[in-house]
Order: C-alpha cells, then structure tokens, then sequence
C-alpha cells in the first residue's frame, strides 16, 4: 500500500536546471515532495531507503547550489541516491529499481550524466573525485567536484589515503561528510551553523590567508607562536575538524544537514570560495522524516516492499532458512564447544549474521568497520595466537582484500576460515555484490581449501569442517537467500578434505556440480534420463583440493563430463580441465563442457532469469549435454528452456 501525495513542485523538476529556477523559500517543499515520492518508490520496488531519506535536504541543496552535471557530484557508494535519480531526469522510471532492465539500485556512469562515477562499494568517492579534480586542472577548465561520503566509508583506509592525497596536490575539491551516526559531530545548532557560515566565508578565508602571509615576516619564534595560535582558534571554531585540517582540507561544520537554512549560504560560500580542498562536515539522520526508518534505521537501511502506512515490510513466506542464519547458528554451536572460535567482520554484522553471534559472544565478535583488508590482517593475528577467527566477509567485498588473503594469510599458511556470503548471483544488487570471482582469485592461491555448499545441510557441515580444520587457510562460500528446504542436522559433521560425493549413478553423462547449482543438475539430469540418456550427478564440495580420484572416475567411465559452478573462468571447471589435460584423460575422446558465469557484468533482475541469461540452470545444462554428443535438444526439453 503507498500513500496518496500529491507532489505539485516535484512534477515540474525534470532536471536540476528547473529546480535553479525555483525561490529558494520553495526548496523545503520540494524536499518534502521528494521524501514522499522516495518513500512510495521504495515500498514498491524495495531497495535501499534510510540512507536516502537521510540526505533529502542535502540532495536539493546541492543540485540548488551546483552546476551540475557540468559540476561532478560524486555519491560515495550510491544506495543514497535514489533521491539524487529522481531530481535527475529519472523520475519516471523510479518504481523500476532493482528490477530488470529498470534503474540500477546505485550510481551507473551508463544511466545518467549526472552519474559521473559508478559506485556500490563504499570509500571510492574521494579518490574517484581527485582523479576528476586533476583532469579538470590538467584541462585548464573550471568546474567543481563534489564528493559526499558517510561516516561509515569513512572508517575505511582508501578514503584517508585519497585525503592525505588530496591534500598534498592542494587541487579545488569539496569533500561532503555525512555523517549520519554523530560519531564524530558534537551537538549541531544555530551558533555552530553561524560559525561554520563564518568561517566558510571569503571574507574569513581571506583575513586568515593575509595573516598568514604577515606571520612569515616575523622572526621564526614569533611565526611559530603565531600558527599555534591560529590553530587553537581553529580548533576552537572547527572542534572535531582538526583532523582534517592536518591532512590539508579546510574544515566546515559541523552543519545540520535537514536546515535548507543552513546548507544553502555555506554551500555558496564554499562553491565560490578560492583554492584548495574543503571539507564541509554535515549531520543527518538515517530515515528523517518516515518514523518506521527513524526508529530503526539498521532495519530499514535495506527493505523488501513494504506498506508505507504502517511501515509492515512483505516478506516472502518461505519454508526454508536463509544461508546466512543457518551460517550464524552453526557458528554459534561450534563456539560453544570451542571458546576459540571467533567472529570477525567488516561493519555487517547484519548481513553476515554476525550480529546473532555477537550477541552470544560479545566479547569474541570483532567489527572492524569497512576496512576488508584490516579485517583479514586482523584474523591473521587472531590466528598466530592460536585462535580459530571466522571472517565473514561478501564475496564480492573479499575482493578489496585480495593482497592481504594472499600475503598475510596463504603465504604464511595461517588457519584464517573465511565465510563467503553472497557466492554468486545475486538478483536485485546487480553486478557490483554478485560474488563471481572468489573462486578464482582464491584457487590460485597455495595452501587455500575451498569448499561450496549445494544446500543449507551442507552449509552446517561445512562449518564445523572450518572450525575443525587447522592445516592453513579453508573458504567456504553460500548464496544470498533462503535454503533449498532440506532438513538441517542437529550438529555438523566435519568432511573429509578434498572429497566430493555421488548423488545419482548413471552411465553416459557426469553432471559434475559445485555450489548450490546441484538442484539444478538434478533437474537436467531427470530430463536427460527422460529422453533416454543416463546421468551420473555428483557434488564436488571442493574447489580446492580438487577430488582427484572422483574426477577421474568420472571421466573414465563417461562419454560426456559438465562441470558446473556460480563462478567465473579461472575457477572450479578450470582446475578440473588441468587435471584432465595432466592425466590424459582429454586424450581418450572425452568430451567436457564446463558451465561458468558467462565473461560479461550480468544487470540486475530477478534472479532465475539471471540464472538463465548465464546459461546455469537445468534447461541449459541439458542443452551443454545435447551439444557436445552433437544433437539437438528434443523439442519437449526446447520448449522448457
């Protein structure tokens, strides 16, 4: 159910150039008219609302203040900027979000200019935008660059490595902390809005640039005392800014980010201000203005759809748990038997399922923020201490600390277990979160054991086969989403390492399967039985150490061999193919298909359609099977796919 508003202002704001033409007494009703339309766009698509809701005011003022898209603005991470989507010439396509072929749930250079730089992981915006800064300069052209990015990016260690940057090339950019969680921001009000207008201000800027330049004509000692002085002031009119002003940004704010009042004359200032980076310090809330999204602002960062009336999200009933609780709840068992396990992540304990962990063993749950290669660095600590850390890290995340992974853990051999979640494709999050490449860039690497469940009772097993396992470092990796509905074991058996096993015997066709595409190749393997073909369907359970001898019985005593995985190339039906080659077994008329992620960025969509589009579901297995004995698929199997 959405609301019935009506949106007068809104409905004549195509682009930001129209929004310019507007009073600036009229912006708080524009901005109350966006809140709603974000609101009944999200309850019907789903997505990502709080953070939208939180930078309402923000996304007004700015596109009121700047020149854009001639004026880059830059959203660190993008899952605030469905607000920023509709005042850009997307407004008609808001209530397809997430969906297929509709808006991506982020910023998408392909979708819009005023998306000068795509996003979906976080801490990019300020490198991404000094990178702009230093091609306008090289350019000799005049435009601003404006970066917004929240106090939570800001915990990771590639935001401050482009703002040390920035602040030694001294290039014109403007720096948005959003800082949504008072984490840093002392109480906000009208004296510290008029300080931070104050001292945004030429005038200011100015007086301080002169008074410097006075200062140096003094003997050094004076000089000395002087900047001293300069900065005790400073840090009495700026508070937390000191930080920033260290690395070479001049600090504003902190400013209340919901005040057009506030906003408006400092975003000027700092518009035509002269040289240098600034960084103007804003203070929001997650959620302003819908009070089911103030209230609880973790719960509605990311939701479903939902009923904007009394905020009741529509879950999808569903017989089976999801990945990530049966996950949570194995881990728990296991570090009630073993007090030395332990739990690391990097700020999603939400989306890991940490969170049921940390409530059990607080004291054993370590959040490091966004910092994936500190989380990684940090379980290998754990790990030389003899401790038994679980990092529980996206796929798709895992990825930044891929340096780390190989450095820090494989090359010392260290027990580090790593939970993959989000293996895989991932529906509505599109390209940015689908986990395609874990098993690739893990498989690579020596000593590294790499285990995919095909179902949740598997996921339980492997678990307590991670906590057992203490020869060096062991991955295991599960999809975003709800289980298959098998029944769950009360308690996890450790499997044995490098060992796959036989669900279906058959004779002529192997239908090899890692991961949770088992269900899939059992379904091909009852219509390839259906036309007369009989199929062998085996689990591999291990990427890495490769069951050899399974692999090898299969080739043997089988016309055709399927490899399939969730992955890219360079992985499983990769290690497979040199094994064979290595064996001979390619030698004896063998023919091999391995089914992979097709090499391109899959859009976001509903996810069995995905699967489709990939080629990785049962209709496309038994196609792969028909090819290779160089048949075409009967027409009652043609017709299913």
């Amino acid at each position: 159910m959405t609301a019935d508003t009506q949106t007068p202002l809104l409905d004549e704001i195509k682009t930001p150039d129209l929004l310019r033409q507007l009073p600036e007494t009229q912006l708080q009703q524009v901005a109350d008219e966006l809140r709603q339309e974000t609101i009944n766009a999200v309850s019907i698509t789903g997505g990502h609302l709080g953070a939208g809701l939180g930078v309402i005011e923000l996304t007004v003022a700015l596109h009121y203040v700047f020149n854009t898209p001639d004026d880059r603005l830059i959203w660190d991470v993008g899952h605030q900027a469905y607000p920023h989507k509709i005042l850009t010439d997307r407004r008609s396509r808001i209530r397809t979000l997430r969906q297929h072929k509709g808006l991506s749930g982020f910023t998408k250079r392909a979708e819009s200019p005023y998306d000068p730089f795509g996003a979906a992981h976080s801490s990019t915006s300020i490198s991404a935008g000094l990178g702009m800064a230093a091609a306008r300069d090289l350019k000799g052209e005049q435009n601003n660059v404006i970066c917004v990015i929240g106090d939570g990016a800001m915990s990771a260690g590639m935001a401050y490595e482009a703002l040390n940057n920035a602040g030694a090339m001294k290039s014109r950019l403007i720096v948005i902390l959003n800082d949504n969680d008072m984490s840093i921001a002392r109480p906000v009000g009208a004296m510290s809005a008029y300080l931070a207008r104050l001292v945004s201000g030429g005038t200011y800027r100015s007086l301080r640039e002169t008074a410097k330049q006075l200062a140096k004509k003094l003997p050094q000692f004076f000089y000395d005392k002087a900047q001293k002085a300069e900065e005790y002031a400073r840090g009495f009119l700026a508070g937390s800014g000191t930080l920033f002003e260290e690395l070479g940004f001049y600090y504003v704010g902190p400013i209340d980010g919901h005040n057009l009042d506030h906003l408006l004359p400092i975003l000027k200032n700092v518009r035509d201000s002269g040289n240098g980076p600034v960084l103007v310090h804003v203070v929001t809330q997650k959620g302003k203005g819908y009070a089911p999204a103030e209230n609880a602002a973790d719960k509605y960062h990311g939701v479903g759809v939902f009923n904007v009336v009394s905020g009741e999200q529509v879950k999808p009933k569903s017989n089976a748990p999801s990945y990530t609780k049966v996950f949570a709840e194995s881990l728990v068992k296991a570090a009630e038997k073993d007090d030395r396990i332990v739990a690391v992540t990097a700020a999603m304990p939400t989306g890991t399922g940490l969170d049921f962990f940390g409530e059990r063993f607080p004291e054993r749950t370590f959040d490091t923020g966004i910092a994936e290669q500190h989380a990684v660095t940090f379980a290998a600590g754990l790990a030389t201490e003899g401790y038994k850390p679980f990092c529980a890290i996206y796929s798709t995340f895992l990825q930044r600390a891929f340096d780390q992974v190989a450095h820090d853990v494989s090359l010392q051999n260290l027990p580090v277990r790593f939970a993959i979640d989000r293996a895989g494709l991932v529906g509505a999050d599109g390209p940015t979160h689908a986990g395609a490449f874990d098993i690739a860039y893990l498989g690579c690497l020596p000593h590294m054991a790499i285990m995919a469940a095909a179902d949740e009772a598997e996921l339980v097993h492997m678990v307590a086969t991670a906590a057992a396992y203490d020869d060096g470092p062991i991955a295991f990796r599960y999809p975003r989403g709800d289980g298959v509905g098998v029944e769950l074991p009360q308690q996890g058996i450790p499997l044995a390492i490098g060992k796959g096993r036989i669900i279906k015997e058959g004779t002529r066709v192997a239908i090899l399967s890692l991961g949770t595409r088992l269900s899939e190749s059992l379904k091909a393997a009852e219509e390839l039985e259906a036309a007369g073909i009989s199929t062998t369907v085996a689990d591999a359970r291990f990427a890495k150490p490769l069951d050899e001898e399974l692999v090898l019985r299969l080739a043997k005593e089988h016309e055709v061999l399927i490899t399939v995985e969730e992955g890219s190339i360079g992985g499983f039906g990769s290690h497979v193919l040199q094994l064979l080659a290595m064996n001979g077994a390619l030698d004896k008329g063998l023919k091999v298909r391995p089914l992979i992620l097709p090499d391109v960025y899959i859009d976001h969509g509903n996810v069995n359609n995905m699967y489709a589009e990939a080629g990785l579901n049962a209709a496309n297995i038994v196609k792969a099977v028909f090819s290779a004995f160089g048949k075409e698929v009967p027409l009652t199997q043609a017709h299913r796919a």
